[in-house]
C-alpha cells in the first residue's frame, strides 16, 4: 500500500512529531487531532503538507463533519494517562479504550484502508525474555490493561469496518521532542546543569529506540503490516542500562559523574525488557537505523537548544 494522505491523534508528542516528518519526508499529505490549547502544539512543523485540526479525544465522534476529503491510513497514538498515579485511574483508562474505538469509527468515516494503533509493553506486565506477538499478557496496571484491551476491541471493530489494522506494542523510544519526565530525558537536563544524576544499580537488560526509527517503524507497519497483526516495536537488542547511561552522559561531558547505585529498586521492577522484531522485519523490511550512541548525540543536541529558549 502505498500512502498519500494520513490522520494522526496524539501528534504533538515525541513519536508523533518524528511520525509527521517521516510521512512528510514520503510526500503523504498529514492531518493532525491536537487537543484544544495544547502546549505543545508549536512544536509542530511548519510545513507544507500538513494540516492541523483542533480536536480532543472526547470530540472524535463530531470530528468528521469538520474534515474534509478522505485519508489513508489512521494512526492513533493519542491517550490520556501515561505518566504516574494515572496510569491507575481506572475511569479515565476505561474511557481510553472508547477513544480507541471513537478513532476507529472516524477512520472509516474518513475512507482510511489502514488503522494502526499504539500499544505498549505495559500490556505485557514482567517477563523475562523477549517481547513478541505470542508472549503471553498479563498487565499489572490500569493503563495496561487498557491499552491491551483498545488492541483487542479496535481489531475486532476494524475487521467489522472493513479496515487493516496493525497494533504497535511500543517498548521504550528515546530521542528528538522527547517529554521531560522519562530517565533519558530527565538525566540528560540534569547533566547539562552540571549535576549528578542518581540511578538503580542498572543492571536492567534494556531495550531503547531512536524516535525516529520508532516513527519509521510506524510508517511500514501502516504500508505493509498484516491485517491483525502485534507488532513489538523495539530495537530487538536488550543492553545493560548502565551502558546507556554512560553513553548518555559521555554524548554530554565524559567527565561528568553518575550516581549508578545510589537509589533502590522499585518494587517488582521490570529486570529484562527486549523486543523480537523478527515478524516487523519479516513483514515490513524495518531494521534500526540509529545505534543509542549516534541518537543520544543528537537528542543531547536537541536538547541544548531546547533547553536555550
Amino acid at each position: 500500500m502505498k500512502l498519500t494522505s494520513a490522520v494522526i491523534t496524539g501528534a504533538t508528542g515525541m513519536i508523533g512529531i518524528n511520525l509527521i516528518n517521516r510521512l512528510l519526508e514520503e510526500g503523504v499529505r498529514v492531518l493532525t487531532l491536537v487537543r484544544p490549547h495544547s502546549s505543545n502544539a508549536a512544536r509542530l512543523p511548519k510545513q507544507e503538507g500538513l494540516t492541523v485540526l483542533e480536536c480532543g479525544l472526547c470530540d472524535l465522534p463530531k470530528a468528521a463533519g469538520r474534515i474534509s476529503g478522505q485519508y489513508d491510513a489512521f494512526f492513533h497514538l493519542g491517550w490520556d494517562g501515561t505518566f504516574g498515579d494515572s496510569r491507575n485511574d481506572m475511569a479515565l483508562q476505561t474511557q481510553n479504550i472508547r477513544y480507541t474505538l471513537d478513532a476507529v469509527d472516524l477512520a472509516k468515516q474518513l475512507g482510511c484502508q489502514v488503522f494502526v494503533g499504539a500499544g505498549s509493553q505495559a500490556e505485557y506486565g514482567r517477563v523475562t525474555g523477549s517481547l513478541s506477538a505470542h508472549t503471553p499478557a498479563f498487565p499489572e496496571n490500569g493503563y495496561g490493561i487498557a491499552k491491551l484491551c483498545a488492541g483487542q476491541m479496535s481489531r475486532i471493530a476494524c475487521r467489522q469496518q472493513g479496515i487493516r489494522h496493525v497494533w504497535a506494542r511500543i517498548l521504550s523510544v528515546y530521542g528528538t521532542f522527547e517529554g521531560p519526565n522519562t530517565m533519558v530525558m530527565s538525566s540528560i537536563r540534569t547533566l547539562l546543569r552540571g549535576e549528578r544524576p542518581l540511578f538503580t544499580g542498572s543492571e536492567q537488560m534494556w531495550d531503547y529506540l531512536f524516535s525516529e526509527d520508532a516513527a519509521n517503524g510506524l510508517y511500514l507497519m501502516a504500508q505493509k503490516g498484516l491485517d491483525g497483526a502485534v507488532y513489538c516495536l523495539g530495537s530487538g537488542q536488550a543492553r545493560p542500562l548502565r551502558e546507556y547511561i554512560e553513553a548518555l552522559r559521555d554524548a554530554v561531558d565524559p567527565s561528568l559523574p553518575v550516581g549508578i547505585g545510589a537509589l533502590p529498586y522499585a518494587q517488582n521492577q521490570v529486570m529484562y525488557l527486549c523486543a523480537d522484531i523478527a515478524s516487523l522485519t519479516k513483514d515490513t523490511g524495518f531494521v534500526p537505523q540509529v545505534s543509542f550512541e549516534e541518537g543520544i548525540k543528537k537528542t543531547v543536541e536537541w536538547c541544548k537548544k531546547e533547553c536555550g529558549r
